[in-house]
């Protein structure tokens, strides 16, 4: 098990090639292993998120395409019948085609910004390798 000795970590048993003194790691060192492996999670957990963002960015594209539709067909049956159910069935249908507008745009802009994230987990993980 490692020890503490005037802030800085000593490995017992390890030695110098001379075989001098024990090698120590100074504060400096593992603060750069812990951000580094900080900073790989934080990459893997972004990575993982981006993974279902994209998967369901896919999903809300396929219905939004569906209520689109849906509320297209709604609004040609209202013209052609001109009801009030007609009417009410093509705004009910064109509301949920906007929510899903509004949802697929939030899913984009999470996106959009994970995907920032990453680029400055990258950048600090270079920045640290060098």
């Amino acid at each position: 098990m490692p020890t503490r000795a005037c802030g800085h970590l000593t490995v017992p048993g390890a030695t110098r090639r001379d075989g001098l003194a024990p090698v120590r790691v100074g504060p400096e060192r593992r603060l750069g292993v812990v951000s580094r492996r900080q900073v790989e999670r934080r990459l893997r957990e972004v990575g993982q998120r981006l993974q279902k963002l994209r998967e369901e960015l896919q999903i809300a594209d396929e219905q939004l395409l569906h209520l689109s539709e849906a509320a297209d067909d709604a609004r040609l049956r209202a013209l052609v019948s001109e009801t009030p159910v007609a009417e009410r069935e093509h705004r009910e249908a064109a509301r949920h085609a906007e929510a899903m507008r509004t949802h697929r745009a939030g899913v984009a802009a999470e996106i959009v910004r994970l995907e920032t994230a990453q680029d400055d987990l990258l950048d600090r993980l270079v920045a640290e390798t060098s």
